[in-house]
């Protein structure tokens, strides 16, 4: 076989496993429970940061500003997040093709011995978070007149000692954006969904992963029950916070 034919067969190799990755179910599988495990990681990330809120617009504000202090990991961890994000939605919507696909016909009677709340609504809580996910860009990031008038983007002062110095104003963006109550409140529904879409998707990935578990009685899903209620508590603190007066 010449030089050439070897390095060929090789690359076939590569591009054939490639290609089974995103084309056969256990491979669009992984690919969810990969990007899963990236979002999780970042929303526990950013609940994190949302209750530097409860220690003042100093903590928060300080805290937004460092952030920008490395535009190239800054952008970096939001290219990644948009990445998985749509990993994440191409795979699931492939796998919902190919079952259904796979289905000679719907069936008669639907049971639900065997599955939770959370699993039943996966198809319905992705793309209402999908949606949420462009109202939050619009209204705490990028501050779209139409959706936060009092939005205060980040501008430069100068001051005595420093010289020019950058400053944010995420807290009042907080605050004043939260205060109307319907706005607060599409916030704690926005949360109640990722709990669902959240508990499933975590214990799901104990079961992608090779962690052939009891359904109801196990590790994965006590995690996934503690993960879950750590992350969407701290959510749900923040627009409570500013609700009832204690964060202002």
């Amino acid at each position: 076989m010449s030089a050439a034919a070897q390095t060929a067969v090789p690359a076939k190799v590569a591009t054939g496993r490639l290609a089974r990755i995103f084309t056969s179910s256990i491979g669009l599988k992984a690919i969810m429970a990969v990007t899963g495990i990236a979002l999780s990681v970042f929303v526990l990330g950013h609940m994190a940061g949302n209750l530097l809120a409860f220690a003042g617009a100093g903590a928060l504000n300080s805290y937004a500003v460092s952030l920008r202090k490395v535009p190239a990991l800054l952008w970096g961890a939001r290219i990644g997040l948009l990445v998985s994000v749509v990993l994440h939605i191409w795979a699931y919507l492939a796998l919902t093709r190919a079952s259904l696909a796979a289905r000679s016909q719907n069936y008669k009677v639907t049971t639900y011995r065997e599955s939770t709340l959370a699993s039943r609504t996966m198809r319905w809580t992705g793309p209402l978070l999908l949606a949420f996910l462009v109202y939050h860009l619009m209204h705490l990031t990028l501050g779209v007149p139409a959706v936060h008038p009092q939005f205060m983007h980040f501008e430069t002062q100068q001051d005595p000692l420093r010289g020019p110095v950058l400053v944010a104003h995420t807290y009042h963006n907080l605050v004043t954006g939260l205060l109307y109550a319907p706005v607060a409140i599409i916030y704690v529904a926005a949360i109640a969904m990722l709990a669902l879409h959240l508990h499933h998707g975590v214990w799901s990935l104990f079961q992608t992963l090779g962690s052939n578990q009891p359904r109801f009685d196990s590790f994965g899903r006590r995690f996934a029950t503690v993960f879950t209620l750590v992350v969407c508590a701290g959510f749900a603190l923040v627009p409570i916070g500013v609700l009832l007066g204690w964060i202002r």
